[in-house]
């Protein structure tokens, strides 16, 4: 649509790099809110998300470049150019896991209760941030005749020209959004310690794989013929974390 939102001279500001910005701000945003009532403060919210961000761009950066390595082995100067697109929510979710559990263990943080109080303005934030992958035309969707199809025409996009398409990137901003607003209602009424997080990142991997189907963009090798590399890695994040919501479920009517 419009990967350059703003030119001046031999300045770009990139419209995807906008918007994955404006994300992330929305989530630290949501998430101090969220942190008031129990008495974190909004700094440490601040710090937490700084830890998330390096992490994430770090680890979703990574496992596109492996999903692409037979591109970015002989153009490997293009692996640092994250405001064209090219970031995978899995691998940015795994390293964000993995060093915010390291980060708030140091720290001595409840590490459950603050990763439901984090997980609801991260599925906001991602809402926003997604509207960035729509204008750079990156995870773009399959041919379709539907009367809600998109045609990208800016010879900078990332998708097809000229071909109606599935508005892949609108059904994950608007299933995030959706997510956003069943995690605020499971806080409200949440039973344990990490029934938000859980609750999120079972429901993201359901959503993330019902639009894979209408993926058109290349990611990687898939399994069956029909699977994707996305698809596989979301059922098993999706069994983990069910089995991880009935044993904690169960453990809160434990008479012991």
């Amino acid at each position: 649509m419009h990967p350059v939102l703003i030119n001046i001279g031999s300045f770009n500001l990139y419209t995807y790099g906008f918007f994955v910005a404006l994300g992330f701000i929305t989530a630290i945003w949501v998430s101090q809110k969220n942190a008031a009532p129990h008495g974190i403060s909004a700094q440490a919210i601040t710090d937490i998300f700084f830890v998330i961000l390096i992490s994430a761009i770090l680890g979703a950066r990574l496992l596109y470049i492996g999903i692409n390595f037979d591109f970015y082995k002989d153009n490997w100067i293009d692996g640092f150019k994250i405001w064209n697109g090219g970031l995978v929510f899995f691998g940015g979710f795994f390293g964000a896991v993995a060093a915010s559990f390291i980060y708030l263990k140091i720290k001595r943080f409840n590490t459950w209760e603050t990763a439901d109080i984090l997980a609801p303005g991260i599925a906001l934030g991602h809402a926003v941030g997604r509207l960035g992958c729509f204008f750079a035309g990156c995870c773009y969707g399959k041919a379709c005749d539907l009367p809600f199809a998109v045609k990208f025409t800016n010879p900078e996009s990332l998708a097809p020209l000229g071909v109606y398409l599935h508005p892949t990137q609108i059904y994950s901003v608007l299933l995030n959004f959706i997510l956003f607003f069943i995690l605020m209602g499971i806080q409200k009424k949440k039973r344990f310690n990490g029934m938000v997080f859980l609750s999120y990142i079972m429901l993201y991997s359901l959503f993330r794989s019902i639009v894979e189907f209408f993926r058109g963009d290349f990611r990687g090798n898939f399994i069956f013929d029909f699977i994707s590399m996305s698809q596989g890695i979301a059922g098993m994040v999706f069994l983990i974390s069910l089995i991880l919501i009935i044993k904690q479920s169960r453990s809160c009517y434990d008479p012991k």
